[in-house]
């Protein structure tokens, strides 16, 4: 079993085509239910956050994983598998677990060294587990990429600044408005993990007063209790709207919230002489409608603008040294990967010497019927233990040598030497990353095998 990454972010993507594949944390079940169901993806885990949309996955083949995986993605956005490569990346076996360690440090984030990522990646793995489409290889590689993103924020300053999304956002909203953000009203539209944050970090700042509207007012409540914030219903959007300096929109809904006609509205009753309103638009979905950027006095930063504007903020000294731990762990995954393939050939190797020691048993019965019960015991206790222990060091040795780069080699020996059949894998870290647009054709058409060298 192969580890497959299927997936586009901000790097390789404009907010319009991950509005397309964003997975609504509602729709998530479906999504998992229709990945697994595929021939040649036993496992998978999904992660959808503001700036990505990823894939991760379990696959009996690269080629026919990886169709598999763009049939779904295509079928879910109704976008055509070649128009929507244009916007994917792949990475395959080694390249995978890293791309994995370096999103759960926050390396490809782009506000690098966030740690709201790791949040994320946990909810991902929850719902993948709860949907049951996870097993052991995303269990042990999700684990891994939590515990080597904590281990990087408690060994290094990465995230020293507290840098994150939102963050970054309201740095380039007190550019705009050419002060800090002290004493501005602020209003936070969405209660969730990023509406939290953007209320804490509003807070944190000094804005006020600040506002919290939700679809669901016991959420806005209650958040806004936590912080010393108001909540308002949502039907009075457009009325608190006319009375703020900058808008954290984050939600989760399916179409924008903040629309060219509410804004509007709004415009007509708030006093122009205050400066822009800015209006931050965080969600994926895209809470800011388009045309409302074209709107006079109004300032919108959505996740393009970010990823255009934002300055990526640890020192160099901090990400090398993630960089660093990253290699380390990558390593040590694909060590226990390789002994974990090694396994079946072992299994299949101890279950030959089983077999050959019941024929011979069997045939000593028939040859010596005068030996009692006890007699034939204690020779098949004696015949057992010489095959266990001759089998003992061989066995071991070859987990240890397969644990090394290139170990893969003695489990085909064995196989070789002993006849035996075991399904075969091929060597892990071998293939290098694969980009898609050069490597996944239209559904249909034949793409070059990642093991030849073909990218």
């Amino acid at each position: 079993m192969k580890l497959l990454v299927v997936g586009a972010s901000y790097r390789t993507a404009p907010v319009a085509a991950l509005e397309r594949l964003a997975v609504a944390p509602a729709d998530l079940p479906h999504a998992l239910a229709r990945l697994v169901a595929q021939p040649y993806v036993s496992e998978a885990v999904l992660v959808s956050t503001c700036n990505r949309v990823e894939v991760y996955a379990a696959v009996s083949g690269f080629h026919g994983g990886l169709g598999d995986i763009c049939a779904v993605l295509a079928e879910s956005t109704g976008v055509p598998p070649a128009a929507l490569a244009d916007h994917l990346y792949v990475h395959f076996d080694a390249a995978a677990v890293k791309h994995a360690f370096r999103v759960a440090t926050g390396l490809d984030s782009m506000v690098v060294g966030e740690a709201q990522i790791l949040g994320q990646l946990r909810d991902a793995y929850h719902w993948a587990s709860g949907a049951d489409t996870t097993g052991r290889l995303l269990h042990e590689l999700m684990q891994q990429a939590l515990r080597v993103g904590k281990r990087a924020h408690s060994e290094t300053g990465i995230d020293r600044a507290g840098q994150s999304v939102v963050t970054a956002a309201l740095g380039l909203a007190t550019e705009l408005l050419n002060s800090d953000l002290a004493a501005r009203p602020a209003l936070v539209v969405g209660a969730g993990a990023m509406g939290s944050l953007g209320v804490a970090t509003l807070s944190r700042l000094g804005a006020g007063p600040v506002a919290v509207t939700n679809r669901g007012a016991d959420r806005a409540v209650r958040l806004a209790e936590s912080y010393g914030a108001t909540a308002v219903p949502i039907a009075d959007l457009t009325a608190t709207l006319s009375t703020v300096d900058i808008v954290v929109a984050a939600t989760a809904a399916p179409e924008a919230v903040l629309t060219r006609e509410v804004v509007t509205r709004a415009l007509a009753d708030r006093n122009p002489s205050r400066g822009p309103l800015v209006l931050l638009d965080l969600a994926v979905p895209r809470d800011v409608e388009p045309g409302v950027a074209d709107l006079p006095g109004v300032q919108v930063i959505d996740i393009d603008r970010m990823a255009a504007l934002v300055a990526n903020g640890p020192a160099a000294a901090d990400a090398a040294a993630v960089e660093r731990i990253v290699a380390t762990e990558v390593d040590a995954f694909l060590n226990w990967l390789r002994g974990a393939d090694v396994a079946p050939t072992v299994a299949a190797l101890r279950g030959r010497a089983d077999n050959v020691v019941t024929v011979e048993l069997g045939r000593l019965a028939q040859r010596r019927p005068d030996l009692t019960d006890d007699q034939r015991d204690e020779v098949a206790r004696t015949v057992h233990r010489v095959v266990q222990r001759l089998l003992h060091q061989p066995t071991v040795r070859v987990r240890q040598l397969a644990a090394e780069p290139g170990g893969d080699q003695y489990a085909a020996l064995l196989r070789e030497l002993f006849d035996l059949e075991v399904p075969q894998t091929s060597p892990v870290g071998t293939v290098p990353e694969v980009v898609v647009p050069e490597a996944v054709p239209p559904l249909g058409g034949a793409a070059e095998d990642p093991s030849t060298g073909g990218q």
